[in-house]
């Protein structure tokens, strides 16, 4: 939950920020790391269940309101690379 915690930090700054999109690669490379490897395409889809699946978005959206959209909104940016 780190990650999410340092993303609501940064919702002061544009989703295609370099500091944003060094954080998504942070997040895409944890996952890499502890669970399974995640390429963009899997990513993506993250994205999309962070803001869709109500669960998820609460917990998220409980470092600041909005969270989950704003990391939503940056990993679809981080994707289209």
């Amino acid at each position: 939950m780190e990650i999410f915690v340092e993303f609501g930090k940064m919702m002061d700054q544009p989703a295609e920020s370099e500091t944003v999109q060094n954080q998504v690669k942070k997040l895409q490379d944890y996952i890499t790391a502890h669970f399974y490897t995640c390429t963009k395409e899997i990513l993506r889809g993250l994205g999309q269940m962070y803001v869709c699946d109500e669960r998820f978005k609460a917990n998220i959206d409980s470092h600041g309101e909005g969270t989950a959209e704003f990391v939503a909104e940056a990993i679809k940016i981080y994707c289209k690379k």
